[in-house]
Order: C-alpha cells, then structure tokens, then sequence
C-alpha cells in the first residue's frame, strides 16, 4: 500500500498553524460549500512531488480545482503557515536531540524556471536560460535549517548572509532558542572576507574553501551532506523544474520540501 501524502502526524502538526476560514459576505448566501483544508493541502502535496501542473490535478483525488489549492496555498503562505511549520519540526528534532550543530553547511543549486517569473535570471551554467537558485543551510548531518530562493545569475557569494540569517530560532530542553552553529562549512564559491567576517559577527567560525588554492583541503568530506540534502530537495517535482512564476509560492513548496524531510527525520 502507497504511503499517505498527508500522514495524521504530519495534519495534526499542521492543522492549528492554519488561519480560520473567512467568513462569507453574505451568510443568507454561502455559496458553494468550502473544500476541506486537508484535501486542499493534500493536493498541495501532489503537486510538490508530482511537478504536475495546477490545472492537471486529478479531480478524482476530491481536492477541488488545481486553482482552489493554489489559492488555498497563497493564503497559507502570506500567513507564514511553512515557516512556523519548519520551525516547529526543527524544535521537536531539536527536543529529540537530532540536531547537530557543531558545524552547518550550505551550498547552492541552479534550477530551470520555466516561463520565467520573480527571482530568476540568466542561469551561467544553463546557457543563459531563465532560472534560480536554492541556497540550502544545513547541519552536520544534513538535516535542512533554511533554505531561500534567488534568481539564477547571482553568485553564491552574495547569498550566504541572508541564508544563515533564514535558520529560524529553534527551542530545545535548555536555554535560550538556538539559530546559530560553531562553523559553517562552504564551498569556493562563497570565498570572501566580507562572509568571513559576517559569520565571525555571529558567533560562527568559518570554514571557507578559498579561491586559487589546490584542492583536497578535506573540507567536502564534511560539505557533502548539503549536496545530499538539496538532492533531496530536487526529488520533489515542483522544485526540480520551477513552474510557478510568483517567487512567494515557490519558496512556499521549498520550504515544504524542508518541513517533508525533517519530518521524515522525526519519524526514523
């Protein structure tokens, strides 16, 4: 039997994080009867593992349109439902003790946007195809802290502060939330002084590969989880080829795509 697209553990994580449903304008009049939120983020799901299009989801499924689970998706996300979420599972790892921060990695990936759309750009190593750029953020063994959108001609050096600054406080048994790991590990392509020294401002020690010196530094032996990870993240349809032109819903499924994993890690 196939696993559930939206296992109980996972809805009942996710069902108090949603807004309540609006109120109809004319009660005498409610209109046609609302689809179930959880068949609206089911269809959600399927369209982040499948890549299909809005308009190709089954309608045997009983999700409604493809268009009833974007909006339903829009709404979700300007309420900051997959960000709270993310965060929720970072902390319950967190209480598990799975969360390894001694050390954190980040590493960056090209996707191909189709048709376009906000935060793409000329991708260097796609022939200057329309495209972006998943900057992921992991810990010491892979499991997804943040990871952040951009479009696809910026280099990952100007990337690295705003995607550390992406990991979200994380609460554990003891002390204050926790958003920040002893060293970050990266490749040349963030070699700089100003990420130096940003990550020296937040109490990170670098770990930084630096441009025109030889390889086997031993730095990919830690660094290759992240690859890993965004491997992952690039199993799911919707984030292997970009579809959605609003840069809002296609971080949304990114961060979905990191709430899937830690959860997966939850459940080992």
């Amino acid at each position: 039997m196939a696993k559930p697209l939206l296992p109980d553990a996972l809805w009942d994580r996710i069902r108090p994080l949603l807004p309540p449903p609006p109120k109809p304008k004319r009660p005498d009049r409610p209109g046609r009867k609302r689809i179930d939120d959880r068949l609206c983020l089911t269809g959600i799901l399927f369209v982040l593992k499948t890549g299909i299009n809005w308009e190709d989801l089954p309608r045997e499924m009983g999700c409604g349109s493809g268009m009833t689970c974007w909006r339903r998706l829009a709404s979700w996300t300007a309420a900051g439902v997959w960000s709270k979420l993310h965060a929720l599972l970072l902390s319950e790892l967190e209480w598990a003790g799975a969360i390894d921060w001694s050390r954190a990695t980040i590493d960056g990936s090209h996707v191909r946007a189709r048709g376009g759309g906000e935060a793409t750009g000329p991708s260097p190593v796609d022939r200057r195809k329309k495209g972006s750029k998943h900057v992921v953020v992991t810990d010491a063994a892979g499991l997804p802290l943040a990871a952040v959108t951009a479009p696809g001609n910026r280099p990952d050096v100007t990337q690295l502060e705003r995607a550390v600054d992406a990991v979200p406080p994380v609460r554990g048994p003891r002390g204050r939330p926790r958003r920040r790991p002893e060293e970050m590990y990266a490749d040349r392509g963030f070699d700089s002084k100003a990420n130096r020294d940003a990550l020296r401002r937040r109490g990170v020690r670098p770990k930084i590969a630096r441009i025109r010196t030889p390889h086997g530094s031993g730095l990919g032996k830690k660094r290759w989880v992240a690859e890993r990870t965004i491997s992952w993240l690039h199993g799911f349809g919707r984030l292997r080829v970009r579809k959605d032109r609003s840069a809002a819903i296609h971080q949304a499924f990114l961060s979905i795509g990191c709430s899937l994993i830690c959860f997966a890690n939850l459940c080992i």
